[in-house]
């Protein structure tokens, strides 16, 4: 196959439309789709054929890539497009879909003869549109010469983790990795609030543990969009962030564990959402602290 090839990307909000953008720079044809068409719209002026449906958007593509909201969405997009998919076609399924969800999908790729990657990304709106993102990949060693360039286009670097994507390994290295990224963005929403209660300036905070082993760089990320108001457009959004929480939960409890900070945090992003912080950077997790008008709760 060669190294230039028809990718077909259905979804392009703010990571699928980074990564439709990628592979046109890196040379390839892509056909974009958007349940709501005005997100892929813009992608025209960059050289991408936006189109109508699904099926259409899948027509002669050599890899087709989801990039939807969950495991559910991406099975009823492919559902739509199976008319027009060509067997033998390869699948990178990088939708965060949970454990049971890849079950789903892989069952589907069976049915329609298509070569399933499983190949959640680790990365935000910035990384996306930087080509940055770090690839987990799980899928079979004789094809992945097909869907190599469209891994060198949208990342960094790519993690194979196994040689049977159904077995879900690369979404299992995600959930434990957005375990880590979730759990960490409730904590420094709880620091600047708690330094908010109590008088604290928060950048005494950061000088004390500055340099030492407590610091950390996603810290600093997070703590500059909170104090600095800068929530949108967000790196990564409130409600996805649940969704995941809620999957990476779900997880635990099939097999086994409690994870208490990530069902806790699932309940501030739920309560930053309700309170109208939907579409704000997961950071927002920060105003679950507070009530409605702002002040701290009691």
């Amino acid at each position: 196959m060669t190294d230039k090839l028809t990718v077909s990307v259905l979804g392009t909000g703010i990571m699928g439309a980074a990564m439709a953008r990628n592979l046109l720079r890196a040379g390839h044809t892509v056909r974009a789709w958007n349940r709501t068409r005005a997100k892929a719209e813009p992608l025209a002026a960059d050289g991408a054929h936006v189109a109508g449906s699904p099926a259409e958007a899948v027509m002669g593509a050599d890899v087709v890539l989801t990039m939807l909201y969950d495991g559910p969405a991406a099975l009823e997009v492919m559902r739509e497009a199976a008319p027009a998919l060509r067997s033998g076609a390869a699948w990178v399924q990088s939708t965060t879909a949970g454990i049971e969800g890849i079950g789903d999908l892989a069952a589907f790729a069976r049915e329609h003869g298509l070569v399933f990657f499983d190949a959640p990304v680790l990365g935000t709106r910035q990384p996306a549109e930087d080509g940055r993102l770090l690839v987990l990949a799980a899928g079979p060693a004789e094809h992945r010469a097909a869907v190599s360039p469209v891994f060198d286009a949208v990342g960094a670097r790519t993690v194979w983790t196994g040689d049977d994507g159904a077995a879900g390994t690369a979404t299992r290295l995600k959930l434990v990795a957005n375990s880590w990224v979730i759990a960490a963005t409730a904590a420094v929403g709880e620091v600047l609030a708690l330094a908010q209660a109590l008088g604290v300036d928060p950048q005494g905070f950061f000088d004390a543990i500055g340099g030492g082993p407590l610091d950390m760089g996603y810290l600093h990320a997070k703590s500059e969009l909170i104090l600095g108001d800068r929530l949108t457009p967000p790196q990564f959004a409130v409600a996805t962030a649940v969704k995941d929480a809620r999957l990476i939960v779900r997880a635990g409890e099939e097999h086994g564990v409690r994870l208490d900070v990530a069902a806790a945090s699932a309940e501030r992003l739920e309560r930053a959402a309700a309170q109208g912080h939907a579409d704000e950077d997961m950071a927002a997790a920060y105003f679950a602290s507070f009530d409605a008008d702002g002040r701290p709760s009691r």
